[in-house]
């Protein structure tokens, strides 16, 4: 089963429930919740978010592993 496909099994509502109890740095929420709800590439959110592309993956990668192992 792949990201997209686990992103589907769950509604939003529960995804930003999800999100918001498990990722514990408000910037990281945000930036989890723009590429795994919305669907937004890594360029456009560090543009978003004034981060390099680099950081921005390795901030999302952390977010999202630390929500995933909750889940």
């Amino acid at each position: 089963m792949n990201d997209q496909d686990i992103i589907n099994s769950k509604s939003r509502p529960e995804w930003e429930e999800l999100i918001h109890k498990w990722v514990h740095n408000e910037v990281d929420r945000k930036m989890l919740e723009r590429r795994l709800l919305d669907g937004i590439h890594f360029e456009p959110l560090a543009e978003e978010f004034e981060l390099s592309v680099n950081h921005c993956q390795t901030r999302i990668k952390k977010a999202k592993a630390q929500l995933f192992k909750n889940i």
